[in-house]
């Protein structure tokens, strides 16, 4: 190559400071290539060099006379939209129009978005309207559904680098690297509704068309949308290499159902992967090449015929080749046994704090209203009760009959069934016993004064039940397990919580819990847990069972059914758990290209062998995420992961579901962090950090999930900005990163993880439960919440629109926005608060709550009025649409918070707005400095 002042036609050369050579590059071929500045050698492998002013800092690029107004054209940028997800700008982004300046040092960032996009709430010195707010700054900008595409925008500064021939190699898409600095870009919640870096697949790697070919995220994500080459470069990255799947999600109005193929499934001879959009067609396409081992394999002979028309059919309308999520009706030669019937064992606790609570007139009360609901369309579907105190109470129900006989078992050390038949009955021909005595237990057992529970054996007895099928077994329990298998004593011991042993309270306390467990996996048996104590419960020993099942725990502190709060809560939540469609005897295996080994596994589940996961049923809208390391160097352009479950479905057919993605791979250290997904990247270390603190102590596990961060920005500011390894006065990450910091706040906030001595261990066992099961569109608002104000938002909010409830635009998680005279929602997925200021005018409190003033309005758990004004239906309708509109049966308690009311409410409350500063834990801009001084080697 020629010096740089001496350049043939078509090429520019930069001058890279940190590396102290020259990048060259011809803007016409877009070939790039790094030389020494006398006599060195070409870089092995070269990188693409980020867009950098022409102007300051420790970058000089130079160009031929009038070439810089291609690149810095004030007209050019005006054009470029402020949000730019779909990866098609430099890292010379605009945001309001205004042109990006360059930083101290050489770098680039985006401006900040303080000030821009925020709703303020109306100031002067009278009481403010809160019927007609003025218009937020960015109410007329819609807020995307989780994973919906935005709309794209102009995008001059791409056609500039697409006319110099700066397009990537082939015709393939690169991901387009943008750097913003994360001191002057507050959290804005709308980005966390912004779908994934798009997969940028080479040309022809796919063989259909169709949008569907790439899987949506929610149901199987990973952590980098472009995969390294090597481990190497993997580990340079310092972001885990993971797979997110939700692979049984429930399908919500307008989303697509699952196609289901039931004529031919064809396999990799070799690999056992199935045929998806990603293979090859090879010898005339009379045969087909695995895009997992690259094996050539025959294609079936029924392949490209339509039975159903009896007559050739076309091979490329073919479901399986043109959506990455299909379903095959699996042959006899995928069946163990013949397909089995769901079974439904319900343990109900019926010792006197269990009646006492109201525990158990709610549950049978709500069984006998979903009794139709249960999934038994064939009429096959089995249940079968069994009450406990200290002894256990089946019931035998004869079919056609309306009478049910209880038999006692009191021998507890050695569980038997008492009777051979009819304690498990058909659901169908067993229904006017079964109602009959739902309606009558609660009379039974409405004196029982024993105190004291044999859950233990009471699992023992639901497994035996259903043993020879497997099923679910749905147990609620009202106190702490006390005599038989599986008995516990209080551990709660207040010394220990915020020390180094609290996490010995978050382990089981009996082995029996997880051995149980296990051999209920190996019979296919799924426990739910629903808990209710009033006081210590051991969660912690309890949630083994579900998690080693596949099974949920819900837990009802202090549950009282007088307050038709926790009765409604209850039921509700019972009744979807009970309607929900289930898998069951699923086996699940992830199949993964050449080079790629599944490492570790976390979930709800049982791991069976390396890589075949045992399910016994499957939940809707369960989580589980996989680690995934490099083993070889990979030299495909592109690879696949395939997720494919065998299982039944609760009408008895046996069934195949197969969910393939593929992803580009890269070389180039700046598109794997252009290609980085948040969401998975924080699913993954809510697992990785519950794990931890189990494994170590909860502090481990804080100080694990805070060194990753400063890694991942260490690495970013050493590799991918000017300034490269020395000290900054910004900081540097990519734009598609930018929620990571105020995400990885909240998991460190959170109850399961929290720095705190006030947290009792069945709440931070609970919590902890669900943020290793939870799927993405729950787990998000639990980790950062929504925060709406209610007294300014805009006209239509709270109104239906053509998707529904229209929501007001959400706030950031800090106090500085609640007002004196305000109305605010705060909520997680779990608990909604609704925050009421002290100056609130009587005009509000009257519309809401239908009562004269602030002073008489009481805080805590309520229902809240619908009354006959605009105002109370609007935020009626925004607290209906939050509980209803994400994945999952959860129902939340609101709560009325008084600005001046109960401290501890309050504080819970103000808890959740976790860019604020709370006890020991710092606020985000506290937070994001000490990233800072991380970063810039303080402290190391």
């Amino acid at each position: 190559m020629a010096s740089p002042g001496q350049l043939p036609p078509g090429w520019i050369a930069e001058w890279n400071e940190p590396n102290q050579r020259y990048l060259f590059i011809n803007t016409e071929t877009s070939h790039t290539q790094w030389e020494e500045p006398v006599g060195g050698e070409v870089a092995a492998e070269p990188e693409q060099a980020p867009v950098a002013p022409a102007h300051g800092g420790g970058k000089r690029r130079l160009y031929a006379a009038g070439q810089t107004q291609a690149y810095y054209s004030t007209d050019t940028l005006a054009t470029e939209p402020a949000y730019n997800y779909g990866g098609g700008s430099s890292e010379a982004t605009l945001v309001g129009g205004q042109q990006a300046q360059p930083a101290a040092g050489g770098q680039l960032f985006t401006p900040g978005l303080a000030g821009e996009n925020q709703f303020q709430g109306q100031q002067g010195g009278g009481q403010p309207a809160y019927y007609q707010p003025d218009q937020p700054a960015y109410a007329q900008h819609q807020q995307p559904a989780y994973g919906q595409q935005p709309q794209p925008g102009v995008d001059g500064l791409t056609n500039q680098f697409s006319a110099m021939g700066m397009g990537g190699a082939g015709g393939q898409k690169q991901f387009q690297l943008n750097t913003v600095n994360m001191l002057t870009s507050p959290p804005e919640p709308r980005d966390l509704h912004v779908p994934p870096p798009e997969i940028r697949l080479p040309p022809n790697s796919c063989i259909s068309p169709s949008p569907t070919a790439i899987a949506d995220p929610s149901y199987q994500r990973l952590t980098l949308n472009a995969v390294p080459t090597t481990s190497s470069l993997l580990g340079k990255a310092k972001i885990p290499l993971a797979l997110v799947i939700t692979p049984y999600r429930s399908l919500e109005e307008g989303d697509p159902p699952v196609p289901l193929v039931s004529d031919v499934i064809a396999r990799c001879r070799r690999c056992r992967a199935y045929i998806n959009p990603f293979v090859q067609f090879i010898d005339g396409g009379n045969r087909w090449r695995c895009c997992v081992c690259n094996m050539s394999n025959e294609v079936p002979q029924t392949f490209d015929w339509d039975q159903a028309r009896n007559q050739p059919g076309d091979r490329w309308a073919r479901a399986e080749l043109n959506h990455a999520v299909v379903e095959y009706v699996a042959p006899t030669e995928y069946m163990v046994r013949a397909p089995q019937p769901a079974v439904y064992v319900f343990l109900i606790d019926v010792s006197h704090p269990a009646v006492q609570s109201g525990m158990v007139a709610t549950a049978t009360r709500a069984l006998l209203e979903n009794l139709d609901r249960i999934p038994d369309e064939d009429n096959i579907t089995k249940v079968g009760i069994i009450c406990y105190d200290v002894s256990l109470y089946f019931f035998s129900m004869a079919p056609g009959s309306t009478d049910s006989t209880m038999l006692v078992v009191s021998d507890i050390d050695d569980v038997f069934l008492p009777k051979p038949t009819d304690l498990l009955v058909n659901l169908s021909e067993a229904r006017p016993a079964l109602e009959s005595l739902l309606g009558r237990i609660g009379e039974m057992f409405q004196d029982n004064s024993i105190i004291g529970s044999a859950l233990g054996p009471a699992l023992q007895a639901g497994s035996k039940l259903m043993a020879p099928i497997g099923g679910k077994i749905l147990a609620l329990s009202c106190s702490l397990p006390s005599v038989g298998e599986g008995a516990l004593k209080n551990r709660e011991d207040p010394k220990l919580l915020g020390t180094s042993k609290e996490s010995s309270l978050l382990q089981a306390a009996s082995s029996f819990y997880k051995t149980f467990a296990i051999d209920c996996s190996r019979a296919q048996v799924t426990v739910d847990m629903f808990l209710f104590s009033s006081g210590y419960q051991d969660v912690a020993s309890l949630a083994n069972l579900p998690h080693y099942t596949t099974g949920q725990t819900y837990y009802y502190p202090a549950f009282n059914a007088a307050r038709s709060e926790d009765a409604l809560k209850f039921a509700h939540e019972f009744g979807e758990v009970i309607a929900m469609p289930i898998m069951l005897e699923c086996i699940t295996r992830v199949r993964a290209s050449r080079g790629l080994r599944l490492a570790s596994f976390h979930g709800n589940f049982f791991v069976r062998s390396t890589d075949l996961l045992a399910l016994p049923t499957v939940p809707q809208n369960q989580n589980y995420a996989i680690e995934i390391e490099l083993e070889d160097t990979l030299t495909a352009p592109f690879v696949v992961l395939q997720t494919s479950m065998l299982h039944t479905t609760y009408f008895g057919e046996r069934r195949l579901r197969v969910i393939t993605t593929a992803y580009p791979t890269t070389s180039n250290l700046s598109e794997i962090f252009a290609s980085a997904d948040q969401i998975a990247l924080i699913t993954l270390l809510a697992n990785k950090a519950v794990e931890r603190s189990l494994s170590y102590k909860l502090e481990d596990a804080r100080d694990y999930i805070f060194k990753k961060l400063v890694e991942i920005f260490v690495t970013y500011k050493n590799s991918m900005t000017a300034g490269g390894a020395g000290a900054s006065a910004q900081l540097a990450m990519a734009e598609n990163l930018k929620m990571l910091p105020v995400l990885v706040l909240g998991l460190l906030k959170n109850v399961g993880v929290r720095q705190s001595a006030q947290i009792p261990p069945d709440i931070r066992a609970y919590s902890q439960a669900l943020l290793t099961s939870l799927p993405a569109q729950l787990l998000i608002p639990y980790l950062y919440p929504t925060f709406y104000s209610l007294h300014t938002m805009p006209p239509e909010a709270g109104t239906v629109g053509e998707n529904g409830v229209i929501m007001p635009p959400a706030l950031p998680l800090t106090s500085e926005r609640l007002e004196r005279h305000g109305l605010f929602l705060i909520e997680d997925g779990q608990t909604i608060f609704l925050w009421v200021g002290r100056d609130a005018v009587p005009q509000l409190i009257m519309d809401v709550f239908d009562l004269p003033n602030y002073e008489v309005l009481r805080g805590g758990k309520t229902t809240l009025p619908v009354l006959d004004n605009p105002f109370s239906q609007r935020i009626n309708a925004v607290i209906q649409k939050t509980r209803e509109m994400r994945r999952g049966v959860y129902y939340p308690h609101l709560y009325v918070v008084k600005e001046d009311g109960e401290p501890p409410l309050r504080l819970w409350a103000l808890s959740a707005l976790i860019q604020d500063r709370a006890d020991v834990l710092p606020s985000y801009q506290q937070f994001i400095s000490s990233v800072k001084e991380k970063v810039n080697g303080v402290g190391y």
